[in-house]
């Protein structure tokens, strides 16, 4: 009789799938191999609980579902600048053990839908994916949100390389073609470790149009070093910061090349660097502008533009603009309709705005890559400022560009570039609010709310 079984011998001996087995071993349900690597001794093999092997694993399931049910836990919609998780991407988290591999092609493996669903309720899911699973060129190019080409142009110029290959097959539309694979990480920080490429005029180029990376020379990665100033502008920084890590810290890389007064050093030893001591960290998502429209005669509508740009005009016969990518292409027709009020947007960089409308789409643009840009555009006077209330249809407008004299007690400065006089006020000479509020059926109505005046001191 035989002493030693392997994974196949002992399932076979217990008449379960060899799927079910290996759950079982990775997961504790079985004790470990006793004789060998990959080996059980016959009394260990006798001695597990069958039935609860079976029952720990109702059925494995494909890579294809797993890689849905992860990019699913990545966002509803997925922001545009994360590429969806693919198949081959369940074979690299199997390889990095967060997974386990219950049989099938060892790129495309078949899990246990459990641990694929614990997998994705972890909040560091999208660290694990940038840390865990490389990128191909469209990938890349999704990642940074620029066209297909610039991800060629960053690897001539060497700020990234290759850390494997794989192989496609196009069947009749090409055969079998070698695909380079990127560090996530790398490609995500490319943001932060090039400061001087201007990423925002980088990804508004539109398609026909040469790269600004093209004029760029390659670097060898022997010359490939930074001043303390760039360093600084790497982590966020003032030059002062650096200097005092670099005094304080012993294991802050040495010079690389330089003098004493300017020394300079290896750009990859200073972000490893700064990425050990959580100077700087791998984004894992982008920031995001989020607009609740409310189109004349249809339901209200929510989306948002990630990676959002805002310029708020200074001039009062000028107009704002607000530059995203977009993750709901249907919410495009709802924009580019004529007075499309907008009853709270909220963006990075400034308090929640509103505008009742004059909203219009002045530019969109496909990069090749997946996902859509567009530019929106107002004029700077219909700007206001939107205060949530219990029925969220409140929008206070502010007066633009109207500075508050000295006599001026009451009126709140807002960050959308103007002031509310909510009381009597010397230079403004008014007891009421303006305002703007909803009809519950739909469109704008002016409204005043009178307070009464105070007393002057």
């Amino acid at each position: 009789m035989r002493e030693t079984y392997d994974e196949q011998q002992a399932a076979g001996r217990l008449l379960v799938s060899v799927a079910a087995w290996r759950w079982a071993a990775a997961s504790g349900g079985v004790p470990a191999a006793d004789a060998g690597s990959g080996l059980w001794s016959r009394a260990v093999v006798e001695s597990v609980d069958v039935e609860a092997v079976r029952a720990a694993l109702p059925g494995p399931a494909g890579a294809w579902w797993a890689a849905e049910r992860l990019t699913g836990a990545l966002g509803d919609p997925l922001p545009r600048c994360r590429p969806a998780v693919t198949p081959a991407a369940i074979g690299h988290l199997v390889r990095a053990g967060l997974l386990v591999c219950l049989g099938g092609d060892p790129a495309y493996p078949d899990v246990h839908p459990d641990q694929v669903a614990a997998l994705a309720r972890r909040r560091d899911l999208p660290a694990l994916l940038d840390r865990h699973v490389p990128v191909g060129p469209d990938q890349a190019a999704v990642r940074l949100g620029v066209r297909r080409t610039d991800p060629d142009q960053v690897v001539r110029l060497g700020w990234i390389a290759p850390i494997g290959t794989v192989e496609i097959d196009y069947k009749r539309h090409g055969g079998v073609t070698t695909v380079p694979l990127y560090s996530a990480e790398d490609v995500a920080l490319l943001p932060f470790t090039r400061p001087a490429v201007d990423w925002p005029a980088l990804r508004a180029v539109p398609a026909g149009r040469r790269s600004p990376l093209a004029s760029l020379t390659p670097t060898a990665p022997a010359d490939d070093v930074v001043l303390l100033a760039e360093a600084a502008r790497i982590a966020g920084v003032g030059r002062a910061a650096v200097v005092n890590w670099r005094r304080r810290h012993p294991d802050f890389p040495d010079p690389a090349d330089g003098t004493d007064v300017h020394p300079a050093f290896a750009r990859s030893a200073v972000v490893a660097w700064l990425l050990t001591h959580d100077k700087i960290a791998v984004p894992s998502t982008v920031p995001a502008a989020t607009l609740h429209l409310r189109p004349t005669g249809a339901s209200p509508r929510r989306f948002q533009l990630w990676n959002p740009r805002i310029e708020l005009s200074d001039d009062p016969e000028g107009e704002d603009r607000l530059t995203g990518w977009m993750a709901d292409d249907d919410a495009l027709a709802v924009l580019a309709a004529a007075d499309t009020p907008i009853s709270r947007l909220t963006a990075p960089g400034t308090d929640p705005l509103a505008l009742p409308g004059g909203v219009r789409v002045i530019d969109r643009f496909h990069p090749g890559a997946g996902g859509l840009r567009v530019t929106l555009a107002w004029p700077s006077t219909l700007r206001g400022h939107a205060a949530r209330t219990r029925t969220g249809g409140l929008v206070r407008h502010a007066l633009p560009y109207t500075a508050p004299g000295a006599g001026c007690r009451w009126c709140p400065a807002q960050a959308c570039g103007g002031i509310i006089p909510t009381s009597y006020c010397p230079d403004h000479g008014t007891t009421a609010e303006p305002a703007m509020e909803w009809h519950p059926a739909g469109g704008i109505r002016c409204t005043q709310l009178t307070r009464p005046a105070p007393t002057p001191a």
